[in-house]
């Protein structure tokens, strides 16, 4: 029994009156159906996504005040010993200053700090403030070598409330001139909201970048402002949805501040990439001589089925994440797939609607594509020399991608800010003048009292090979204590991570937990390495079940998830190429760190991945629709080129720009992802769409479409057929005259039925080709090479 949602609705038989008024018969199956209750309800329809978006705005926005910053793993152990540690030392974090520009000794400076330090302690929320003015070893740490710069910390109770750190902040940075000194506040909490602050505030800036360029591009593409602002309208609405969404999920999970923007890009270019091909559809109906119901009654059963697909796609792609016990990826994870949802509601739903009260004023296309363009050509090009240009291909993408191959991962810190912010250049400025008070490489973490501890320390973690010493044992509260180790070399880097196994392999007989900047990294890496194959399973299965459920090959789904994962090491590969090795760094407005963060090559994967399989269902429905019509592979491969090429590139186009945008933001992460997707989407979009694919293709011939006997049975059975069979349009309103009585597929009067691809497009050309025993059919009245 076929799948109800993508069955081939049953042809409806046109009416018998040749009269201008009879109606164009309906279009079977939900898709339509959908389509046709959005558009007889439309006020209805639009005033309920106006309620999403702005209920999405006032509520959906308030998800960056609940977003965590560094969201913890229960099963990550450098996330366990810090729970511990805050267990024994509810503390909520620190508060910093850095009083530079004159000598610590100065006396107006140090009357001025003291002054400040002893209000602050009085403050509420405050558990204690410490100046470099004190006796003792920890003054001294707060002291620089040069004697030129001092700090002030203090630290804040668990129950301290935001507006409580904020006095503290805003009474600190008071401080700046006193005595002609310079002062910056920053620490571990400032921090955090900065993140926050920078994450919405490069969300925004992406979003009122993207959305304008977007609105020029289509209307370039339509010819008209009427049908390019359907889109934004759409993505706008859809933003709004998916900020509701996250939302929600705060309630009930941590997000990560870095989810946000990450779900939001994605959204935002799904939402138009879908909307571009509904309305595009939509306007070849009408040119087909359709009226406006009957438009988006085809449109959303037709184009509307390619969202539903890719949609689909893009969903299993990114469930590979929670396959992860990581909370950044888990969150990304649900986010994403309730972002894909929400775009996919608003393409099958609002652009109906939007259709129904905007569509007159809509410009229908002169004529359809022609069968011969620039991409019928290129693929001949390339079928003469298939082998060639497949292995230049191959090559060219794998060198593409050898950079990642010495790709390094870690966690920025800091780093993912700006130079100009605050936080960042105290962190850095502790870093370089501050090494006593600068958080240790590694610390480890010790059930016991400090006796204990610092005999662990001496015995075993002072005598490992680099390790370059042991600066400090902290009791933390009675039963707790932190050991501060050193290493040689980067403190992230391969002889820190070797430590860190070495702790763990030797912890003395005590229970101990290593934590700190080189044990997460170790941890996630190790996470990859147990969870990411089922990971990449999860995905490469789901993908092959689909591909193959829509074409009935096992030759293709294997054949295209090779390219992506060609196309995907390109990206990765320009990823390590600018943000590790620094290539472009300058030009785009940032610092490298020596590495990429460490959860954004499995992001950019599973995004990534899902958009490529989109575009690749796009071509290839299309190509597969054309063979079963009757054209051999070769033809087949040229026409779905052809016929399809336009609308991939546009929405490739349109999705680098969104990408683009965002990656014009200056919060590293998102910089990262953003200049990723980008890559990724270009590449695929014009050397594995248009010269591999093609190339490719020709070379294995009809092979293409093998699949063993019980797998061809089970497609039958089963299979997701993107085929439509379209009711004819009346007479009354066709432009051209009838065609003859033979038929391709089952119209009264003979004239043929449209095909329609995944991409929601005519799948027979205009032209003189001859549709069933009736003679030619006039250019312009069977199916039209316009994508959907």
């Amino acid at each position: 029994m076929r799948n109800p949602f993508f069955a081939t609705p049953a042809p409806t038989s046109a009416p018998t009156s040749a009269s201008a008024s009879a109606p164009t018969a309906v279009v079977g199956g939900r898709l339509a159906a959908l389509g046709r209750f959005c558009f007889r309800h439309r006020r209805w329809v639009l005033g309920l996504w106006a309620v999403v978006l702005v209920v999405g705005v006032l509520i959906g926005g308030r998800v960056f005040e609940g977003s965590v910053a560094g969201a913890s793993s229960a099963s990550a152990e450098a996330d366990r010993g810090s729970a511990v540690v805050a267990a024994a030392d509810p503390a909520k974090g620190t508060v910093t200053a850095v009083v530079d520009g004159r000598p610590v000794d100065d006396p107006a400076v140090k009357a001025a700090v003291e002054k400040a330090t002893a209000e602050i302690a009085a403050l509420p929320g405050v558990s204690s403030a410490l100046d470099a003015y004190g006796s003792g070893p920890a003054p001294a740490a707060l002291r620089s070598a040069d004697g030129t710069a001092s700090l002030v910390t203090v630290r804040m109770a668990d129950t301290a409330s935001t507006a409580q750190t904020d006095a503290v902040t805003e009474r600190l940075g008071a401080l700046n001139g006193a005595g002609g000194a310079h002062v910056t506040v920053g620490g571990d909490l400032v921090l955090q909201q900065e993140v926050k602050q920078q994450t919405e505030k490069d969300t925004r800036f992406g979003e009122i970048v993207t959305l304008p360029l977007t609105l020029i591009v289509m209307v370039l593409v339509f010819g008209g402002l009427a049908a390019a602002s359907l889109p934004v309208i759409g993505a706008v609405a859809s933003v709004g949805g998916a900020l509701l969404a996250m939302f929600g999920f705060s309630r009930i999970m941590d997000i990560d501040t870095s989810v946000l923007p990450i779900a939001t890009v994605l959204g935002l270019g799904l939402s138009i990439d879908y909307a571009l091909l509904m309305v595009n559809r939509f306007r070849e109906e009408r040119g087909h001589g359709a009226d406006i119901a009957a438009a988006v009654e085809r449109t959303a059963a037709t184009a509307g089925r390619t969202v539903a697909f890719s949609g689909l796609t893009v969903a299993v792609a990114l469930s590979g994440l929670f396959v992860f016990t990581s909370p950044v990826l888990g969150a990304v994870a649900a986010a994403g797939v309730s972002v894909v949802v929400i775009a996919v509601a608003a393409a099958l739903t609002l652009i109906p609607a939007l259709l129904g009260f905007a569509g007159a004023r809509i410009r229908t296309p002169a004529a359809p594509v022609a069968d011969e363009g620039f991409f019928s050509r290129t693929v001949r090009r390339v079928r003469k020399r298939a082998v060639a240009v497949t292995l230049a291909s191959v090559a060219l993408l794998m060198a593409a991608g050898a950079p990642f191959l010495h790709a390094d991962m870690r966690n920025s810190g800091a780093a993912v800010l700006p130079a100009s912010s605050a936080g960042r250049q105290v962190a850095e400025t502790i870093d370089q003048r501050f090494p006593q008070a600068s958080a240790a490489p590694i610390t480890v973490v010790v059930e016991g009292g400090a006796s204990v501890a610092q005999a662990y320390a001496d015995d075993v973690v002072a005598q490992l090979p680099g390790v370059s010493g042991v600066r400090a044992v902290s009791p933390v509260g009675d039963a707790v204590s932190t050991i501060d180790v050193l290493v040689h070399g980067d403190p992230q880097g391969g002889q820190a991570k070797q430590v860190v196994e070495e702790l763990r392999a030797d912890r003395g007989g005590l229970t101990t937990y290593v934590t700190g900047g080189a044990a997460s990294v170790v941890d996630f890496q190790d996470e990859l390495l147990s969870r990411g194959p089922w990971a990449l399973g999860l995905v490469a299965v789901g993908t092959l079940v689909l591909l193959f459920l829509m074409t009935g090959s096992v030759v293709m789904p294997v054949k295209a998830l090779l390219m992506n994962l060609l196309s995907l090491g390109a990206s990765l590969g320009a990823l390590t190429l600018v943000f590790q090795d620094g290539w472009f760094s300058g030009l785009l407005g940032f610092s490298p760190t020596g590495g990429l963060e460490t959860f954004i090559p499995v992001l950019v994967f599973a995004f990534a991945f899902g958009l490529s399989m989109d575009y690749e269902v796009f071509l290839l429905s299309r190509i597969r629709e054309l063979t079963l019509r009757g054209h051999d592979c070769v033809r087949a491969v040229e026409l779905g080129v052809q016929r399809s090429g336009r609308i991939i590139t546009s929405a490739a186009l349109l999705m680098v720009i969104v990408f683009a945008g965002f990656a014009l933001g200056d919060m590293l992460m998102v910089k990262q992802m953003g200049i990723a997707l980008a890559v990724a989407v270009a590449v695929d979009a014009t050397l594995v769409r248009c010269l591999l694919v093609p190339a490719a293709m020709s070379l294995f011939g009809e092979f293409n479409w093998w699949a063993p006997g019980p797998l061809r049975r089970l497609h039958r059975r089963f299979g997701l057929s993107e085929h439509v069979d379209l009711p004819e349009i009346e007479p009354a309103v066709l432009p051209v005259p009838r065609a003859g009585t033979g038929s391709e597929s089952a119209g009264s009067d003979g004239v043929g039925v449209e095909a329609v691809g995944s991409d929601g497009v005519g799948s027979e050309s205009a032209g003189s080709e001859v549709v069933g025993s009736g003679g030619g059919v006039p250019k312009g009245l069977v199916g039209s090479a316009q994508p959907a």
